[in-house]
């Protein structure tokens, strides 16, 4: 099936044009008759950009956090506890399952006694927004193994183990609820996002593919426990998924070196105030680069966590000492030398520019005096590193427009920007969240947005509201807003 669009302005300030896709591609720009049988989508006007491409989601824990008490909001452990009793009472369940606290600026401490005494016996579990603290009621710890633990507080890879162990909805239930979030970013114009699921990712959109068809292209990610697993089936970066029709292909091998900053956990060269704490190293040289060279042996490529400045270091001389592409995720602070080592090893930096505003208080705190280095992407940029914006959702909402805007305008509420010497130029931005696509071009994938105005006529925080008038992948609809 053929496809016009009529009436679309063909990237920012240009002309107003037709454009026809065939083939699952860009056929012809300019003043276009329709053929006999082509869909006619009317752009109104609006503005034609590339597909948008989220590139750090976790699509399970992203579609499940839409259905969890949200505790964005609770500005202390006391009124996270007020807030899940509220929701507990609305609407009972056989386990209260939160998300979204963050605890770095809390007066008090979460404990798993304040739990027990609003709702005993309850199990509750309540997931910070960087998804890297549990805080667990007595009753829900008991379901994890872990009835005896002090505080019911687990972090990093005992926040994974009780993720993994709690009990979960179905594969079929998660599978629709999957997919329903899909078509919620497809209707903001996401046509790709890259899957970072700790799980075996490529089985489970393949199970999905014969429940519906995905709305987007899905890069699955390796988790680290599924490698060897991965090489056996002969998976490599970048190839796609047998019996997956294109949708689907094989992302990198992600590790991690660090944690992160509302959990004081991220690696630093200098320790947190007060806490006489550096943060944490995950997984120290001599075992980071042995895994990151197994997976590259076999087509793989890595994709390495590093939040801190140190875990950053120690990723790049990784990738130095491996001698192969890939990339780090988040890079939140970076040291002045680091800078220009990404594009010199050729490491793509795969950034969350909406955790920006969201962590500036915990990083005026933590990372006093060197906030300039935080979230660094103009000068990333000028050091000739490529960007990939993703939301990391559910840490962010799956929606590329508020990275951009946030990447734009470095704030995301009232306040003045923070550091806007970091704030990128939207040209770069919506590049960096659209997989590298700057403009769209005869020859081009057919993974498109119109959006009803021009974004170069915006404000950043318009940004974030921008109307979206249709998605198109691979040339087909996955969304039209109603006239």
């Amino acid at each position: 099936m053929e496809v016009l669009l009529r009436r679309v302005r063909l990237g920012l300030r240009g002309p107003v044009v037709d454009v026809r896709l065939a083939g699952g591609a860009v056929a012809e720009i300019g003043s276009v008759a329709p053929a006999r049988d082509a869909l006619v989508i009317d752009g109104r006007g609006g503005t034609l950009l590339p597909g948008l491409v989220d590139a750090h989601v976790h699509a399970a824990q992203w579609a499940s956090s839409r259905r969890r008490v949200r505790l964005d909001d609770a500005g202390s452990a006391r009124e996270a506890v007020e807030t899940v009793v509220a929701a507990a009472l609305a609407a009972p369940a056989d386990i209260v399952i939160g998300g979204g606290f963050r605890d770095g600026l809390w007066p008090d401490q979460p404990h798993k006694d304040l739990l027990q005494r609003a709702l005993p016996g309850r199990p509750v579990a309540l997931f910070s927004n960087d998804l890297h603290t549990a805080w667990l009621s007595p009753a829900a710890l008991a379901l994890v193994g872990q009835a005896n633990h002090p505080t019911g507080v687990l972090v990093e890879g005992d926040c994974n183990r009780a993720t993994a162990a709690l009990p979960a909805a179905s594969a079929d239930q998660l599978d629709r609820w999957v997919l329903e979030a899909m078509d919620a970013a497809a209707a903001r114009g996401v046509t790709g996002i890259m899957d970072f699921e700790y799980a075996d990712t490529v089985t489970d959109w393949t199970r999905r593919l014969a429940t519906g068809s995905p709305v987007v292209r899905v890069r699955c990610v390796i988790a680290r426990h599924v490698l060897d697993e991965a090489i056996a089936r002969g998976h490599r970066t970048g190839e796609p998924a047998p019996g997956s029709d294109g949708l689907l292909t094989v992302g990198p091998y992600k590790l991690f070196v660090d944690g992160s900053l509302n959990t004081r956990t991220a690696y630093c060269h200098d320790p947190y105030p007060g806490l006489s704490s550096h943060g944490r190293l995950e997984l120290p040289p001599h075992e980071l680069v042995p895994l990151m060279a197994k997976a590259h042996r076999h087509g793989i490529q890595p994709a390495v966590h590093a939040i801190g400045d140190r875990a950053t270091a120690i990723a790049l001389d990784a990738f130095a000492e491996v001698g192969c592409p890939g990339r780090i995720e988040h890079a939140q602070l970076v040291h002045p030398d680091d800078m220009a080592r990404f594009a010199a090893l050729g490491v793509t930096v795969g950034v969350q520019p909406a955790h920006a505003p969201d962590d500036r208080d915990v990083a005026d705190r933590y990372w006093a005096g060197r906030t300039g280095q935080a979230f660094p992407y103009a000068e990333l940029l000028a050091a000739g590193a490529r960007l990939e914006i993703g939301s990391d959702a559910p840490v962010s909402p799956l929606d590329p427009w508020d990275g951009i805007a946030s990447a734009v305008g470095r704030t995301d509420d009232d306040r003045p920007p923070w550091h806007p010497e970091q704030a990128i130029p939207l040209a770069d931005a919506l590049r960096a969240a659209s997989g590298g696509r700057a403009g769209v071009h005869v020859g081009d994938p057919a993974d498109l947005v119109v959006v009803a105005a021009d974004p170069s006529d915006l404000a950043p925080h318009e940004l974030r509201h921008i109307p979206v008038v249709a998605t198109l992948m691979a040339g087909h609809p996955t969304y039209r807003a109603e006239r």
